[in-house]
C-alpha cells in the first residue's frame, strides 16, 4: 500500500470525521459543563467512575483503572483527583487490607454535584449528537453512536 492508497485515504478520512465529531462533542459538554457547575468535562468523568465503585469484591479501582476510564495519564489522573480533593468532591483513604493501597471515594458533596450536573451533561450530549447529525460526514457516525446505546434515545425535535 502506499500513501495514496484509496483504502488509506478512506481510513484517514473516517478518522478526521471521527476526531472531528469527538472534538465537537467534547467542546460542546465542556461548555455547558463549566457554565453551570463550574466542572470540566474531566473532572465530571472522574467524579462518574468514581461514584460507580462499591465495597464489594473488586468494587474499587486502582489508580491505574481510573486512568483508562478517564483516558489520562497515571500522573494527570492523580492530579485531577487532587484538584477535586482539594475542592471536597473526593476524599481518599487507606485500604482496610491492604495499608499500600489508596481508595478515593466521591464526597457527599461531590455526589451532589455529580447528579445536578448529570442532566446538564446527558443534554450537552445530546444537543452535540444532534447538531453533528445534520452534517452529511458526520451523521453515519452519530448513528453508531446511538446504536450502541442500549436506552431508547428521546425523541428529536
Amino acid at each position: 500500500m502506499t500513501a495514496t492508497d484509496p483504502a488509506l485515504t478512506a481510513l484517514a478520512s473516517g478518522w478526521a470525521a471521527l476526531s472531528l465529531l469527538h472534538g465537537r462533542i467534547e467542546a460542546h459538554i465542556e461548555r455547558a459543563l463549566q457554565s453551570r457547575h463550574d466542572l470540566s468535562v474531566r473532572e465530571y468523568a472522574l467524579l462518574d467512575v468514581l461514584s460507580r465503585q462499591h465495597d464489594g469484591v473488586g468494587g474499587h479501582l486502582q489508580m491505574n483503572q481510573v486512568a483508562d476510564a478517564v483516558v489520562l495519564s497515571k500522573s494527570a489522573t492523580t492530579r485531577l483527583v487532587t484538584r477535586l480533593e482539594d475542592r471536597g468532591l473526593l476524599a481518599r483513604y487507606l485500604c482496610p487490607t491492604d495499608r499500600r493501597g489508596i481508595y478515593t471515594d466521591v464526597s457527599p458533596a461531590g455526589l451532589e454535584l455529580l447528579e445536578q450536573a448529570r442532566p446538564t451533561n446527558d443534554a450537552a450530549l445530546r444537543e452535540a449528537l444532534d447538531d453533528a447529525a445534520r452534517n452529511p460526514e458526520l451523521a453515519p457516525m452519530v448513528k453508531a453512536v446511538e446504536a450502541a446505546d442500549p436506552s431508547p434515545a428521546p425523541p428529536r425535535s
